[in-house]
């Protein structure tokens, strides 16, 4: 769930649309021929968290009818397993580094504008008004064919679509925390919302060694929203 915000046009990167500046509407097609499948701007949802919601849907619905992989992640990807409606930000999507070119072609003749900023872990779009970011890595870990087949077809409200599972979701936020980040309590509402659906002892064996996993491991447990790990005698 990213958060990092461009105010100019970065530069081309090789294989990708040619960028436009990011003030132009988002919806306007890039050809005449162009018609993009979001609606206007004056039909947005009032509420922040339904225009995510519903900037998730669209793209998902597109991505879906191209035949792209991917698989939603971040606070959208745990509100379709049951987690907060209270979404955060924008709307996350995985996909392959090597499949950018192809995912920044559909989103560009949808009528939306593709950015790649200074990072290049990620591309980012604006749809309904909120920004959706398509991760190349999650947590420094790449994207792969492998992660992606562990998607689950869930619905996220009527448009089903393949969803990261609780497990993968959870690995994410805690294999993010380092001496530089570690802000527990997104993460900590993640955990409690979907405890019964995450493989803790997977998560912890890949990164529970490290500092900061494991202080928040120690939270869990002294909050009791895990139970406390048995140590070998």
């Amino acid at each position: 769930m990213t958060e990092n915000r461009e105010s100019a046009t970065p530069a081309r990167q090789p294989g990708l649309p040619e960028l436009r500046p990011v003030g132009e509407s988002p919806l306007q097609p890039s050809a005449p021929q162009a018609r993009p499948q979001a609606r206007n701007d004056h039909e947005l949802p009032r509420d922040r968290s339904q225009a995510i919601l519903e900037a998730a849907k669209q793209i998902g619905a597109l991505l879906k009818r191209k035949g792209h992989r991917f698989a939603l992640a971040g606070s959208v990807a745990v509100y379709a397993h049951g987690g907060s409606g209270h979404l955060q930000h924008d709307a996350d999507f995985c996909v392959r580094r090597a499949d950018a070119e192809a995912v920044a072609r559909t989103l560009a003749e949808a009528g939306l504008t593709v950015r790649t900023p200074p990072e290049d872990w990620l591309m980012k779009t604006t749809c309904l008004g909120q920004d959706v970011d398509f991760l190349f890595e999650l947590a420094h870990r790449p994207v792969t064919t492998d992660l992606l087949a562990l998607a689950q077809d869930v619905p996220l409200d009527s448009v089903h679509m393949p969803v990261l599972p609780p497990t993968e979701l959870m690995r994410g936020l805690v294999e993010a925390f380092s001496e530089h980040y570690c802000d527990f309590g997104p993460a900590l509402a993640v955990a409690r919302a979907l405890r019964e659906k995450v493989d803790w002892e997977d998560v912890r064996a890949s990164c529970g060694s490290e500092p900061m996993p494991a202080a928040f491991f120690f939270l869990l447990e002294r909050l009791d929203v895990i139970a406390p790990r048995e140590e070998p005698r």
